[in-house]
Protein backbone atom coordinates (compact mmCIF):
# COMPACT_ATOMS: atom_id res chain seq x y z
CA UNK A 1 0.00 0.00 0.00
CA UNK A 2 1.19 3.47 -1.31
CA UNK A 3 0.37 6.78 0.61
CA UNK A 4 0.12 9.40 -0.78
CA UNK A 5 2.30 12.48 0.03
CA UNK A 6 2.13 15.85 -1.44
CA UNK A 7 4.25 18.23 0.50
CA UNK A 8 3.31 21.64 1.44
CA UNK A 9 6.52 23.01 3.35
CA UNK A 10 4.80 23.32 6.82
CA UNK A 11 8.62 24.62 8.22
CA UNK A 12 7.95 27.75 6.43
CA UNK A 13 4.51 28.14 7.26
CA UNK A 14 2.38 26.18 4.76
CA UNK A 15 -0.34 24.32 5.21
CA UNK A 16 -1.45 20.37 5.69
CA UNK A 17 -0.34 18.31 3.37
CA UNK A 18 -1.77 14.90 1.79
CA UNK A 19 -0.25 12.10 2.30
CA UNK A 20 39.29 -8.20 5.93
CA UNK A 21 39.88 -4.91 7.90
CA UNK A 22 42.55 -2.49 6.75
CA UNK A 23 43.66 0.41 9.56
CA UNK A 24 46.00 2.23 7.43
CA UNK A 25 46.08 3.89 4.14
CA UNK A 26 45.81 0.70 2.19
CA UNK A 27 42.21 0.85 2.69
CA UNK A 28 40.40 1.33 -0.61
CA UNK A 29 40.53 5.32 -1.29
CA UNK A 30 42.31 6.08 1.91
CA UNK A 31 43.99 9.11 0.59
CA UNK A 32 43.74 10.65 -2.70
CA UNK A 33 45.17 14.06 -3.77
CA UNK A 34 43.16 17.18 -2.89
CA UNK A 35 42.52 17.60 -6.91
CA UNK A 36 41.89 13.61 -7.21
CA UNK A 37 37.90 14.32 -7.61
CA UNK A 38 38.11 13.62 -11.53
CA UNK A 39 41.43 12.36 -11.52
CA UNK A 40 43.04 9.18 -12.21
CA UNK A 41 43.45 8.40 -8.79
CA UNK A 42 39.78 8.89 -8.19
CA UNK A 43 37.09 6.07 -6.45
CA UNK A 44 35.47 3.81 -8.91
CA UNK A 45 31.54 5.12 -8.80
CA UNK A 46 30.89 2.09 -6.83
CA UNK A 47 33.53 2.90 -4.20
CA UNK A 48 32.71 6.21 -3.94
CA UNK A 49 29.26 5.45 -3.75
CA UNK A 50 30.06 2.72 -0.85
CA UNK A 51 32.37 5.31 1.10
CA UNK A 52 28.99 7.65 1.38
CA UNK A 53 27.25 5.00 2.28
CA UNK A 54 29.40 4.50 5.06
CA UNK A 55 30.27 7.89 6.03
CA UNK A 56 26.58 8.86 6.25
CA UNK A 57 24.97 5.73 7.35
CA UNK A 58 23.71 5.69 11.28
CA UNK A 59 26.56 3.78 11.95
CA UNK A 60 28.76 6.10 11.61
CA UNK A 61 29.70 7.51 15.01
CA UNK A 62 28.95 11.06 14.59
CA UNK A 63 26.04 10.92 17.19
CA UNK A 64 23.34 11.86 14.76
CA UNK A 65 20.69 10.39 16.47
CA UNK A 66 20.64 13.04 19.23
CA UNK A 67 19.51 15.71 17.58
CA UNK A 68 16.11 16.90 15.50
CA UNK A 69 16.33 19.82 13.89
CA UNK A 70 13.61 21.37 15.99
CA UNK A 71 11.46 18.74 15.10
CA UNK A 72 10.74 17.72 18.35
CA UNK A 73 8.93 21.10 19.20
CA UNK A 74 7.36 20.63 15.85
CA UNK A 75 5.75 17.53 17.33
CA UNK A 76 5.00 18.85 20.56
CA UNK A 77 3.31 22.04 19.27
CA UNK A 78 0.86 19.83 17.36
CA UNK A 79 2.03 20.95 13.96
CA UNK A 80 3.70 17.95 12.79
CA UNK A 81 1.57 14.86 13.90
CA UNK A 82 1.20 12.43 10.77
CA UNK A 83 3.00 11.09 8.55
CA UNK A 84 1.91 14.54 5.63
CA UNK A 85 2.35 17.03 8.38
CA UNK A 86 5.97 15.73 8.77
CA UNK A 87 6.69 15.46 4.66
CA UNK A 88 5.05 18.97 4.88
CA UNK A 89 7.65 20.21 7.54
CA UNK A 90 10.36 18.59 5.97
CA UNK A 91 10.30 19.78 2.31
CA UNK A 92 10.05 23.23 4.12
CA UNK A 93 13.40 22.59 5.88
CA UNK A 94 15.25 21.03 2.71
CA UNK A 95 13.74 23.43 0.20
CA UNK A 96 14.11 26.63 2.08
CA UNK A 97 15.48 26.00 5.41
CA UNK A 98 19.05 24.44 6.52
CA UNK A 99 18.92 21.74 4.03
CA UNK A 100 19.59 24.26 0.95
CA UNK A 101 22.12 26.74 2.63
CA UNK A 102 24.16 23.52 3.99
CA UNK A 103 24.34 22.20 0.86
CA UNK A 104 25.92 25.24 -0.73
CA UNK A 105 28.37 25.74 2.54
CA UNK A 106 29.29 21.74 1.63
CA UNK A 107 30.17 22.61 -2.06
CA UNK A 108 32.43 25.44 -1.61
CA UNK A 109 34.06 23.26 1.52
CA UNK A 110 34.37 21.08 -1.79
CA UNK A 111 36.06 23.35 -4.19
CA UNK A 112 37.95 25.28 -1.68
CA UNK A 113 40.09 21.75 -0.78
CA UNK A 114 39.99 20.44 -4.97
CA UNK A 115 41.51 23.71 -5.43
CA UNK A 116 43.98 23.57 -2.75
CA UNK A 117 42.74 26.94 -0.98
CA UNK A 118 43.42 26.96 2.59
CA UNK A 119 42.08 30.49 3.08
CA UNK A 120 39.13 29.65 1.10
CA UNK A 121 38.56 26.60 3.32
CA UNK A 122 38.87 28.42 6.45
CA UNK A 123 36.69 31.24 4.73
CA UNK A 124 33.40 28.68 4.26
CA UNK A 125 34.10 27.14 7.55
CA UNK A 126 33.88 30.58 9.53
CA UNK A 127 30.75 31.20 7.59
CA UNK A 128 29.20 28.26 8.56
CA UNK A 129 29.30 28.15 11.93
CA UNK A 130 28.30 32.15 12.39
CA UNK A 131 24.87 30.99 10.03
CA UNK A 132 23.84 28.71 12.79
CA UNK A 133 20.30 30.01 14.07
CA UNK A 134 20.31 28.80 17.59
CA UNK A 135 22.33 27.38 20.67
CA UNK A 136 21.29 24.18 19.93
CA UNK A 137 21.18 24.24 15.99
CA UNK A 138 25.47 25.31 16.71
CA UNK A 139 25.71 22.78 18.55
CA UNK A 140 23.99 20.20 16.13
CA UNK A 141 26.39 21.00 13.63
CA UNK A 142 29.77 21.98 14.84
CA UNK A 143 29.37 18.57 17.45
CA UNK A 144 28.61 16.49 14.23
CA UNK A 145 31.50 17.64 12.16
CA UNK A 146 33.87 18.01 14.39
CA UNK A 147 32.77 14.07 15.64
CA UNK A 148 32.71 13.15 11.28
CA UNK A 149 36.32 14.38 11.08
CA UNK A 150 37.52 13.03 14.15
CA UNK A 151 35.91 9.81 12.93
CA UNK A 152 37.47 10.44 9.13
CA UNK A 153 40.71 10.29 10.72
CA UNK A 154 41.25 7.26 12.53
CA UNK A 155 39.44 5.25 10.51
CA UNK A 156 40.39 6.49 6.90
CA UNK A 157 43.48 7.99 7.65
CA UNK A 158 45.65 9.81 4.99
CA UNK A 159 47.39 13.02 4.22
CA UNK A 160 44.76 14.72 2.29
CA UNK A 161 42.24 14.35 5.41
CA UNK A 162 45.44 15.59 7.94
CA UNK A 163 45.85 18.85 5.68
CA UNK A 164 42.20 19.15 5.92
CA UNK A 165 42.32 19.31 9.57
CA UNK A 166 45.35 21.15 9.76
CA UNK A 167 43.84 24.14 7.64
CA UNK A 168 41.06 24.14 10.03
CA UNK A 169 43.21 23.84 13.40
CA UNK A 170 45.63 26.96 12.22
CA UNK A 171 42.68 28.60 11.65
CA UNK A 172 41.25 28.33 15.17
CA UNK A 173 37.83 26.45 13.80
CA UNK A 174 35.75 24.20 14.43
CA UNK A 175 34.07 21.99 11.18
CA UNK A 176 30.41 22.49 11.04
CA UNK A 177 28.86 19.17 9.40
CA UNK A 178 28.25 20.25 6.05
CA UNK A 179 31.87 21.89 5.76
CA UNK A 180 33.79 18.12 7.55
CA UNK A 181 31.40 16.21 4.96
CA UNK A 182 32.62 18.43 1.77
CA UNK A 183 36.34 19.13 2.43
CA UNK A 184 36.93 15.35 3.52
CA UNK A 185 34.90 14.06 0.26
CA UNK A 186 37.07 16.42 -1.94
CA UNK A 187 40.53 15.50 -0.12
CA UNK A 188 39.29 11.81 -0.52
CA UNK A 189 38.31 12.35 -4.12
CA UNK A 190 34.74 12.19 -4.43
CA UNK A 191 32.28 13.44 -6.89
CA UNK A 192 30.86 16.59 -5.53
CA UNK A 193 27.28 15.71 -7.34
CA UNK A 194 27.04 12.43 -5.29
CA UNK A 195 28.37 13.56 -2.27
CA UNK A 196 25.29 16.35 -1.97
CA UNK A 197 22.79 14.27 -2.88
CA UNK A 198 23.93 11.41 -0.35
CA UNK A 199 24.47 14.12 2.52
CA UNK A 200 21.31 16.02 1.88
CA UNK A 201 19.23 12.50 1.57
CA UNK A 202 21.26 11.48 5.04
CA UNK A 203 19.54 14.45 6.78
CA UNK A 204 15.97 14.06 5.99
CA UNK A 205 16.30 10.08 6.87
CA UNK A 206 17.92 11.23 10.08
CA UNK A 207 14.91 13.67 10.54
CA UNK A 208 12.61 11.04 9.81
CA UNK A 209 14.03 8.19 11.96
CA UNK A 210 13.81 11.32 14.81
CA UNK A 211 9.65 11.48 14.29
CA UNK A 212 9.15 7.90 14.04
CA UNK A 213 10.47 8.27 17.72
CA UNK A 214 8.73 11.29 18.43
CA UNK A 215 5.04 11.64 16.41
CA UNK A 216 4.90 8.23 17.11
CA UNK A 217 5.16 7.03 13.26
CA UNK A 218 5.68 3.50 12.30
CA UNK A 219 8.92 2.28 10.31
CA UNK A 220 7.03 1.76 7.27
CA UNK A 221 6.02 5.69 7.20
CA UNK A 222 9.16 6.62 8.26
CA UNK A 223 10.61 5.53 4.72
CA UNK A 224 7.64 7.05 3.01
CA UNK A 225 8.99 10.04 4.18
CA UNK A 226 12.11 9.43 2.75
CA UNK A 227 11.07 8.29 -0.31
CA UNK A 228 8.72 11.39 -0.72
CA UNK A 229 11.58 13.70 -0.65
CA UNK A 230 14.37 12.09 -2.30
CA UNK A 231 13.29 14.03 -5.86
CA UNK A 232 13.45 17.11 -3.43
CA UNK A 233 16.92 16.35 -2.08
CA UNK A 234 18.32 15.35 -5.50
CA UNK A 235 16.47 18.85 -6.95
CA UNK A 236 17.99 21.16 -3.86
CA UNK A 237 21.37 19.53 -4.39
CA UNK A 238 21.92 19.61 -8.07
CA UNK A 239 20.41 23.54 -7.28
CA UNK A 240 23.32 23.74 -4.53
CA UNK A 241 25.84 23.02 -6.72
CA UNK A 242 25.70 25.72 -8.84
CA UNK A 243 25.33 28.53 -5.99
CA UNK A 244 27.50 31.24 -4.75
CA UNK A 245 27.98 32.04 -1.69
CA UNK A 246 25.84 35.05 -2.06
CA UNK A 247 22.36 32.25 -2.79
CA UNK A 248 22.76 31.30 0.80
CA UNK A 249 19.95 32.25 2.56
CA UNK A 250 16.18 30.73 3.18
CA UNK A 251 12.58 31.13 4.85
CA UNK A 252 12.42 28.02 7.13
CA UNK A 253 11.15 30.37 9.92
CA UNK A 254 9.20 28.46 11.91
CA UNK A 255 12.04 25.39 11.94
CA UNK A 256 14.43 28.16 13.28
CA UNK A 257 11.94 29.20 15.64
CA UNK A 258 11.07 25.46 16.51
CA UNK A 259 14.92 25.23 17.70
CA UNK A 260 14.83 28.24 19.50
CA UNK A 261 11.64 27.22 21.63
CA UNK A 262 13.34 23.69 22.02
CA UNK A 263 15.98 24.82 24.18
CA UNK A 264 13.38 25.39 26.69
CA UNK A 265 11.27 22.69 26.21
CA UNK A 266 10.73 20.80 29.40
CA UNK A 267 10.54 16.88 28.23
CA UNK A 268 13.02 16.52 25.87
CA UNK A 269 14.71 13.31 24.06
CA UNK A 270 16.81 15.15 21.60
CA UNK A 271 20.09 17.58 22.04
CA UNK A 272 18.08 19.86 19.46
Amino acid sequence: MHTAVEPASAAVGGGAATVTVSRGPDRPGADAAPSAASGPHAPSAILQTLILQTWLSPAFPVGAFAYSHGLEWAVEDGTVRDLGSLVAWLDGVVRHGAGRSDMILLAHAWRAVDAGDAAGLASVAELAAALQPTRERRLESLAQGEAFLKAVRQTWPGDAVERVAATLADAGLQAALPIAIGAISAARGLALPATLAASLTAFVANLSSAAVRLVPLGQTDGQHAVAALMTVAITVAAEAEMATLDDIGGAGLRADVASARHETQYTRLFRS
